[in-house]
């Protein structure tokens, strides 16, 4: 293209002058760029040297995300999207669950960290309470979860925010007893007893079940007889679940359906279950097998492509899996092995870990003087349509 040409050569001034009004036309949606995808992303910040969160804004307008999670509700990040139609789910940490029972506390938080926020327009649309809570053995917190959401829920409901937002939690596969065969799929017995009242609120709550999946774990714990091409949906013989018939040619979706299965098991086929995070390590310790930058790669760009066909579980085929991707960046803060800290999409300064077929844009950071080169970089993407190749 001749624009993309006469950008590679000119000089950092007039890149700014040409790059930033294209931008403001982008942002404001007068340059169709592409449809905004259907994927959400996981937006952690345990990190010191990630970009500040308006830089993010322009980053995820860029790459037509409008889903994000964040694990708190962080004042900083909601203004700096304020106006851009994300869409937010926000977090109350485990450390508060506690005291979350207390109706009086749960309307005191939403009123410090929701209200303000939407009355400015931000788009609040789920509150999780707490964060893999029976993954660890703290049984006063998991005795404390159900009642903590119905308070924030009824707090909601008093302040007339009912139906705008959602309250559920956020778990750990760690939860299911059984998940193989799908169709098999029960939770595990010392969770069980607190799943029924907690199944019963979201179901009359309509609130959704919220699954941190990772087929990564699966490979890593047992290289030899995981199949790698299972679970970076890539071609493979599949696997037939022996009751219902179904062929799972992924481990992901054979997950989602195990859990849906152990619902049901209790009772109640009116949830829909959401997967909160899944991801793929790019690094990882020597005793992590598989965390590499082709093998994220390779599984967040199949998974990308089979969510915006808007393609479904088997045992679901006609709604489409919606999914959060963990993460946006690498968190070098993060403690536990080096995979932990490397299962983002973008380093720090922007640009990509690995190719998953996205297109994003980092604005360079505020400073004085001259003008400086505008930084950007680009993926390539199958599901992209038109864009302005600037770099």
């Amino acid at each position: 293209m001749a624009t993309a040409a006469r950008a590679a050569s000119c000089t950092p001034a007039a890149c700014a002058v040409l790059v930033i009004p294209i931008l403001v036309l982008i942002m404001a949606g007068q340059v169709r760029v592409a449809e905004a995808l259907s994927i959400g992303v996981n937006y952690g910040q345990i990190a010191n040297n990630l970009p500040s969160p308006s830089r993010v804004s322009w980053l995820l307008r860029s790459l037509k995300i409008n889903k994000v999670k964040l694990f708190d509700a962080d004042p900083h990040v909601l203004r700096a999207f304020l106006g851009t139609g994300v869409e937010f789910v926000i977090g109350i940490g485990n450390e508060a669950v506690p005291a979350m029972a207390s109706p009086a506390a749960a309307e005191s938080w939403l009123q410090l960290h929701v209200v303000p926020h939407l009355r400015a327009g931000a788009r609040i649309t789920c509150i999780t309470v707490g964060n893999e809570v029976f993954k660890g053995n703290d049984t006063a917190l998991q005795a404390s979860l159900l009642p903590a959401m119905r308070s924030v829920h009824q707090a909601l409901g008093a302040l007339g925010l009912q139906g705008r937002v959602n309250v559920t939690t956020a778990h750990s596969l760690d939860i299911m007893g059984v998940s193989y065969p799908p169709s098999a799929g029960t939770f595990h017995p010392s969770a069980a007893p607190h799943l029924q009242p907690f199944l019963a609120f979201l179901s009359a709550a309509r609130a959704p079940f919220l699954i941190n999946c990772y087929p990564y774990f699966a490979y890593k714990d047992d290289p030899a007889r995981v199949p790698l091409e299972y679970v970076l949906f890539q071609p493979n013989a599949g696997v037939v679940d022996p009751r219902t018939r179904l062929v799972y040619d992924n481990m992901l979706y054979a997950q989602v359906d195990a859990v849906y299965a152990a619902i049901q098991a209790m009772g109640h086929t009116d949830i829909d279950v959401k997967v909160s995070e899944t991801g793929w390590p790019s690094r990882g310790d020597p005793d992590e097998a598989g965390a590499t930058p082709e093998n994220a790669g390779t599984y967040i760009g199949n998974l990308l492509r089979r969510i915006e066909m808007k393609q479904g579980t088997p045992l679901r085929p006609q709604a489409p899996i919606d999914v959060y991707v963990f993460a946006l960046f690498n968190e070098n803060l993060k403690p536990g092995p080096a995979s932990e800290r490397n299962y983002g999409l973008f380093y720090p300064d922007g640009t990509p870990v690995y190719n998953v077929g996205l297109r994003g844009y980092l604005p360079p950071m505020a400073s004085h003087g001259a003008a400086t080169q505008v930084n950007h970089w680009f993926l390539l993407i199958a599901t992209a349509s038109v864009v302005f190749a600037l770099s």
